[in-house]
């Protein structure tokens, strides 16, 4: 990997938005459901670091009235071209009134924030008893090709890959509770993305610490194409395997 500046969080996915909406996974229907599930007809729900808006667009196509905060500029441009209420804001200044949230949702997203600030901002928008779901398409690393794919993004991005993140899953219920946080649901999902070759490609690439140009990017090519010569069936499409993951807690102010 080149010794090249680490971009700050905000700025890391600048340029991506097309590749990004084209091609990272979307999310089961049953997950979207159980974080409405019991918040009645219609529910506000503000959706912290949304990107393209792809799991906004998700949420209101279920009933949801939903307004999505996003700190990049490309990022947000898109969402707001593909129909969506997207604002500037970031986890801990969303810019949205005291009690406006019956929900505050995070996907893909929480591990960029994950401090007792922002879940502060989260309570303070929250209505009284309101919910935070976060939730998270992880590879699943038992399937020989996403564990072969997750080496290969391994070797991408190197010191790259999450630099100046701290975070670990074991980290989220104790952040849960000590925000004050009521009891804490994990729920699990199977969930399936089926690509071609170009979709296996722009999934790489719409990551934060992918090459974008130059020597490295000529090496990730070429392992995806072996990758891709491995594993794609007889009609050219690759099943790629997630496990998503929903934790939900009740976050409002009493």
């Amino acid at each position: 990997m080149s010794d090249v500046p680490v971009p700050t969080t905000a700025s890391r996915f600048s340029g991506l938005s097309d590749v990004y909406d084209k091609y990272r996974p979307r999310y089961p229907e049953a997950a979207i459901h159980a974080i409405l599930d019991g918040l009645g007809a219609n529910p506000t729900v503000v959706d912290v670091g949304a990107g393209t808006g792809i799991s906004t667009r998700a949420l209101g196509d279920a009933g949801a009235r939903v307004i999505a905060i996003e700190p990049n500029d490309d990022m947000r441009a898109f969402a707001v071209a593909s129909g969506v209420d997207a604002r500037r804001g970031t986890a801990t200044a969303t810019g949205v009134r005291d009690g406006y949230a019956d929900a505050v949702t995070s996907f893909q997203a929480f591990h960029w924030f994950a401090n007792a600030a922002a879940l502060a901002e989260f309570r303070r928008i929250l209505r009284p008893g309101g919910r935070v779901a976060l939730v998270w398409n992880e590879r699943e690393a038992r399937d020989p090709l996403m564990h072969d794919l997750r080496e290969l993004e391994k070797r991408a991005g190197e010191a790259a890959m999450l630099a100046g993140v701290n975070f670990s899953e074991d980290s989220i219920e104790p952040l849960l509770r000590g925000a004050g946080s009521g009891p804490i649901r994990w729920l699990q999902y199977e969930h399936v993305q089926v690509v071609d070759k170009a979709g296996l490609v722009g999934r790489v690439r719409s990551t934060s610490f992918a090459p974008r140009s130059g020597p490295d990017l000529v090496t990730l090519l070429s392992e995806l194409d072996t990758l891709y010569a491995r594993y794609a069936n007889a009609g050219g499409r690759l099943s790629l395997r997630y496990r998503t993951e929903l934790i939900m807690g009740d976050l409002g102010s009493a």
